[in-house]
This record gives structure tokens, C-alpha cells and sequence, in this order.
């Protein structure tokens, strides 16, 4: 199988690592010379993808096509170029469209009685706003109390395409699904743990959560996707408060990070599965997995979101990094600024922490490191200040 990852950054990281896993050979395209994924490939190309011509050339060689961008009208493009070729490309534009806007996609939570945060006004403070378009944790913030909402409005353009919803604390996790042609499978359910900037710092599985709050949970997720008439892939996060899941939202999309860890906790590879249709038991019980991202500055040691290895340039893939089975990682003996993605494992989950503890001591050991943070978020979204919409 011959795979060409459009983009190189976070989402193509996790693309060239599982296509690797799958034994296929790779192409990453993206217009940064040094685009993280650019060393996890059998070729990388620096190229514009706004340049039609040559991805036509590139689409002609390979036998399926994966976007790692988020450019609605630039994606509409592309897929234009792969039914020219008439090459299979992985995205579906409707659910796309619909889940990249947190308005519409809460609307449909709404439409389907699916419990979600509640929206401003029913809810008070604290309250949470984030930008309709935006992906990941971009522009959200808390507004603790009326004077924040109101400094919040006067420094925010088009503040009512803004959501607005009730603040929830509690644990959160990750769901992923796949459609094809009428028929919806969902996969391991994952635990997302925040930095101190609400960014995924960590990721666990296998999850302890009730059966009948997993139970429920995946038929929300099959709800969403048979609504959606998904082809492609899909993610579902929620938090669970007061003992009961609310989503947050829905990406259709191929996600970053939580596919390496449903790879290692069930040997479940999610590319291959949307590339191949793959029918792998959908539900094995879970090895353990601890995937984590650390920083290496001078004498510290912070684990941070993965925004962390966005800027970090080309990544290599390492086994028995320290100690941990693999690292996705720019780390040179001798230097002392360096980023790794951490992935360790074990029988249990309990031994996969096991394993990560020694990695990090041994990791601190060896490289003289006198300081760790391991920081989390008192609220898990940054306090608003007029400073942030500077």
C-alpha cells in the first residue's frame, strides 16, 4: 500500500508513525522543510498544496490519500484533484463541515438529546467560551463571573459566533469511530490528561470506566456517526461530570495521539482499519499504555501538551528510548533542548506506569536534570484576562 499524507505536523505524525506500523511506504507532502513528520517517512516532498499540478502528479502514484490539514475550502480542493485521479481520499466533507463548527455540532447534541454542557444563558458562572472554527484547546477561556464576561465581549469580534457554555471538571476521554458504506464500528476508549494550557499532555488506556457508562458512551458515538452517515473517521471526547458523560465535541477527522494509544493497547491500527476496512476484534481487552510528551530545557524536565512537538522539527522514531518502548523524538546525545513523545506499555496499565516512572528517572538521571514539572490545570481552561484578545 503506497499512502500519501497531505501535512506534516501533528496529524501526519500520527499518520506516517501508523502507516510505518502497517508496513506501508509513505509520502508526506507540506510546505515546511522541516515539518515534524518529514523524518518518520519514506518520502517527504516540500510542496504547497495549493500547487494542483504537482499533488495531481503525486496522487497519480499512490493507492490512497489522507488529509492532516484543516482547511475547509483547501480540502474542498484537494478532494476535487483526487476524484480527477480517481484516487480514494479519506474525507467526508458533510460530517467534516458540520463537526468543525462547534456551533452546529452542538446544536446537533441538542437535536439529539445527547448531554452536552449547557449553553449560555441556561447555564451561570463559570463559563466557558471558545471559537466556533477553531481546533483543539485555540482561543478557549473561563469567564469566572459577570465583569469577565462583559470585558470578554468588548474584546472579542464577533463574540455572539462564539459558543458559550457551563464550565464541567472531571476526567475526560476519547472515542474514535469508523463508517463505511452504512456500517459504524467504534474502538477503545481513551483518558486525556491536560496541561497547564488545556492541551493533551498525556494519554492512558486502557479506560476504568463502569460498563454501563462505556456502554453508553459508545452508543453515543455510533448515534453521532449514523447521523452524520460518517465515511471516514470520527472522534468523540467527553468529560464526565457528576457521574455522566457530556460531549464536548466531534471531530471528523483523523485524530492525533489517541490512535497510537488504541495501536498499543489493543493492536488495533485505526489508518489501516479506514484504508482497508479491517475487521480486528473491535473490543479486545487492553494492554496498558502511558503516551506522554516531555520537554528537555537545560536543567528541566516538563511534560506539556503536544504543541510541544508541532515546532520541534523533524522527528525520529527511537525503541527503548530510556527505558520507554519507543519515543517519537528530535534527542541528540549531548543536547540539551529536546522534545519526545514518551510511549510505554505493559500487561496492565499499572505496569505501563511502572515502566513510564523509570524512563523519566532514568531520563533525568542520565541527562543531569535537576527540575520536573508535571504541571495540570486548577480549572481545566485558562482564566480570561483583556490580555489574551490582545
Amino acid at each position: 500500500m503506497k499512502v500519501l499524507i497531505l501535512g506534516g505536523r501533528l496529524q501526519g505524525v500520527e499518520l506516517a508513525y501508523l502507516a510505518a506500523k502497517a508496513g506501508w511506504q509513505t509520502t508526506v507532502v507540506d510546505r515546511d522543510p522541516l515539518a515534524p513528520a518529514s523524518g518518520l517517512c519514506d518520502r517527504f516532498t516540500v510542496l504547497d498544496l495549493n500547487d494542483h499540478a504537482s499533488l495531481l502528479v503525486l496522487m497519480r502514484e499512490v493507492d490512497f490519500v489522507v488529509p492532516a490539514i484543516e482547511d475547509k475550502p483547501l480540502l474542498d480542493r484537494i478532494e476535487a484533484c483526487a476524484q480527477t485521479v480517481g484516487v480514494r481520499f479519506a474525507y467526508d466533507r458533510e460530517a467534516y463541515l458540520l463537526s468543525s463548527s462547534k456551533i452546529h455540532s452542538d446544536g446537533l447534541f441538542a437535536l439529539l438529546g445527547i448531554p452536552a454542557p449547557r449553553p449560555w444563558p441556561q447555564c451561570g458562572f463559570p463559563l466557558i467560551v471558545k471559537p466556533s472554527g477553531a481546533s483543539g484547546s485555540k482561543g478557549v477561556a473561563c469567564l469566572e463571573n459577570a465583569v469577565d464576561f462583559e470585558q470578554w465581549q468588548q474584546c472579542t469580534p464577533q463574540h455572539h459566533q462564539w459558543v458559550k457554555q457551563e464550565f464541567l471538571h472531571g476526567p475526560s476521554y476519547s472515542i474514535e469511530v469508523i463508517g463505511a458504506k452504512g456500517t459504524y464500528r467504534s474502538f477503545a476508549l481513551t483518558e486525556l490528561e491536560m496541561d497547564s494550557g488545556s492541551d493533551c499532555k498525556r494519554v492512558l488506556a486502557p479506560v476504568d470506566l463502569p460498563p454501563a457508562l462505556e456502554a453508553a458512551l459508545r452508543g453515543t458515538a455510533l448515534t453521532l456517526a449514523e447521523t452524520l452517515r460518517l465515511e471516514g473517521i470520527m472522534d468523540v471526547e467527553v468529560i464526565l461530570h457528576q457521574e455522566q458523560l457530556k460531549v464536548l465535541e466531534i471531530d471528523a477527522r483523523f485524530p492525533s495521539q489517541t490512535p497510537t494509544a488504541v495501536y498499543h493497547s489493543t493492536g488495533i491500527n485505526l489508518l489501516e482499519t479506514l484504508c482497508t476496512g479491517s475487521k480486528a476484534c473491535a473490543h479486545p481487552t487492553g494492554r496498558g499504555v502511558v503516551f506522554e510528551h516531555l520537554r528537555i530545557t537545560g536543567n528541566s524536565m516538563e511534560i506539556c501538551g503536544e504543541h510541544i512537538m508541532a515546532k520541534a522539527g523533524p522527528l525520529r522514531l527511537q525503541q527503548e528510548f530510556f527505558g520507554a518502548d519507543e519515543a517519537l523524538t528530535n534527542y541528540q546525545p549531548g543536547k540539551r533542548e529536546w522534545v519526545a513523545t514518551l510511549i510505554c506499555t505493559g500487561n496492565t496499565l499499572e505496569q505501563a506506569r511502572d515502566k513510564r516512572e523509570r524512563a523519566v528517572e532514568r531520563i533525568r538521571r542520565e541527562c543531569g536534570l535537576g527540575r520536573y514539572l508535571d504541571p495540570e490545570p486548577v480549572l481545566p481552561l485558562p482564566v480570561f484576562s483583556p490580555a489574551m484578545a490582545a
